[in-house]
């Protein structure tokens, strides 16, 4: 009886929605690792005489190992996923994880650095495919966009953690100093890799696959507390099922049925969101704060550090009002605002690095540092606290919505794929950046922050015109979502639209505006949505 009630207690524990939506963003904190695993490195002494120096060029491409090998994991997760499921993707993901990083911290030249970025990359590819994948998946919509938001809130204690733990090693003499903290990495990768064998598959996929009795306990167990009976169980699970039915007969072969009339424009829409997250400029300020604050004018390594660790901080603060808003005020408004924020302080960071800076010359002229503000405290501070006004704009507004909104606006038939090929192209541009970064930073100077400031002003626009709003909103309810009005006119698109009565969902009808009963399945939604173990 004993044993019995143990698991009992283990599977509420497992199936409880919070904690099943909480516990693979563990990939994110991976992610964020992986982020700021170079950025104290930058210019910490042990790690340039062990890697000769390398210049702007060649240190470009360390860091762009990695989102290049995250590219390659995103395009593989789109047929691996399908293959062998959502759970056993995310594990695959921890164990070469811990690979990567064992390669990083024994690495003594820069092709086995590369190398073991590279298997790490892999690594974060997959599970930043997948993982908000999983999550969309197995939570209600009443709490979607927060239990999403989490891999973001994981990403950022990442980069926090990881820092700090930098911090801490950069007092260490010797090659410790760097090997230590990129061999502590592997721990999430471990915890991920191990824990989540016992946690459940995501039903849709069970039901894609036939095997309906399990999907539907899972259902039971995450939605109901354990009812089949449940009302809510019910009819999500009859609604699952007749879209799969459906979409097996347009179920998508290859990545040419991403171009299909009904699925193009989400595709479109998906990879541009996870583009012009990266085109923010965000990553810039994550890989190379360094450069940032010198060319700003501070001196010193400790100081670097210090003010870079404010930065990191102000990140994860800041992410909890948007895991907040992403509910209350959606996903577009978050990402309108936060775009046209981004691009104000950026024009102030460059406007100031242009009116007090000046050319680096000498001996340092080759650095990439080539600009650099001298004697002027005032402005330099000024810099500083635009550049975490700009950290804290983008933590509150694109950190949650960009990975929710791909997550969720894909129908079943090709979401794996699509999901891949959005985060793909996120991928593609992490990559460009972190390799064409300091070579901007050393030819272009200020102007660097000028382009950056472009991109968001840009994305504002396609926001405002392109992106229709989907909180609150079912999976299955996005079809009318994105056929209602036409591609340039997402901000006249009624709140209402897409969202079924609870006498629509038991008879299958198509879709109708809001009633009493719709608010009532809400909120049995959000009191089934409360923690409990």
């Amino acid at each position: 009886m004993a044993v019995q009630d143990q698991r009992s207690l283990l599977r509420r524990f497992t199936t409880n929605s919070w904690v099943a939506g909480a516990l693979p963003t563990i990939g994110g904190i991976m992610f964020g690792c992986d982020i700021s695993s170079m950025s104290a490195q930058l210019s910490n002494p042990h790690y340039l005489r062990q890697f000769n120096s390398p210049n702007s060029d060649l240190q470009g491409g360390i860091t762009a190992a990695m989102p290049a090998g995250s590219f390659g994991g995103a395009l593989i997760n789109s047929w691996l996923s399908d293959k062998i499921g959502r759970k056993y993707c995310i594990i695959l993901s921890g164990w070469l994880w811990v690979l990567g990083c064992i390669i990083q911290s024994v690495s003594h030249n820069v092709a086995t650095l590369v190398a073991g970025r590279v298997v790490a990359g892999l690594a974060v590819g997959i599970a930043s495919a997948i993982v908000t994948v999983y999550q969309a998946e197995i939570t209600k919509p009443s709490i979607r966009g927060r239990i999403v938001s989490i891999q973001q809130l994981s990403i950022t204690i990442g980069i926090f953690l990881q820092y700090f733990v930098q911090y801490g090693c950069s007092y260490i003499d010797g090659t410790a100093s760097f090997r230590l903290p990129w061999a502590l990495q592997l721990i999430p990768g471990l915890v991920l890799g191990s824990l989540m064998f016992i946690f459940p598959e995501s039903p849709r996929w069970l039901l894609d696959r036939g095997r309906d009795e399990e999907a539907l306990q899972i259902l039971a167990d995450v939605h109901g507390r354990g009812s089949r009976d449940n009302e809510l169980v019910r009819l999500e699970y009859a609604e699952i099922k007749a879209q799969i039915d459906f979409d097996k007969t347009q179920a998508a072969k290859s990545y040419l049925d991403l171009l299909k009339p009904s699925v193009r424009r989400r595709v479109f829409l998906g990879c541009s969101e996870q583009m012009w997250s990266q085109l923010s400029g965000m990553n810039v300020m994550m890989y190379y704060i360094v450069y940032v604050l010198q060319s700003a004018g501070l001196q010193g390594r400790r100081s670097e550090l210090i003010a870079s660790a404010v930065q990191y901080t102000l990140n994860v603060i800041f992410t909890f009002p948007g895991m907040y808003m992403i509910e209350r005020v959606g996903r577009r408004p978050l990402m309108f605002y936060g775009a046209c924020a981004m691009a104000v302080f950026l024009a102030l960071v460059g406007a100031l690095q242009a009116t007090l800076g000046h050319d680096v010359e000498g001996a340092e002229a080759a650095a990439t540092t080539t600009w650099k503000i001298d004697g002027h405290e005032h402005g330099r501070n000024a810099i500083i606290v635009f550049s975490y006004f700009f950290v804290c704009s983008f933590a509150c507004t694109w950190g949650p919505a960009s990975w929710t909104y791909a997550s969720e606006i894909f129908p079943t038939r090709v979401r794996g794929k699509a999901v891949s090929f959005a985060t793909a192209t996120n991928w593609v541009f992490n990559f460009a950046l972190a390799y064409a970064t300091p070579p901007a930073f050393r030819d272009q100077k200020w102007k660097t922050y000028l382009i950056f400031m472009t991109f968001n002003a840009v994305a504002a626009i396609h926001i405002f015109f392109m992106f229709p709003e989907t909180k609150g909103r079912t999976l299955e309810e996005m079809e009318e979502v994105f056929n209602t009005g036409n591609v340039f006119t997402a901000w006249r698109i009624p709140k209402d639209v897409g969202k079924k009565t609870l006498a629509d969902l038991e008879h299958g009808a198509a879709h109708s505006p809001h009633t009493d009963a719709k608010r009532e399945l809400s909120h049995e939604e959000e009191k089934a949505s409360t923690p409990s173990v």
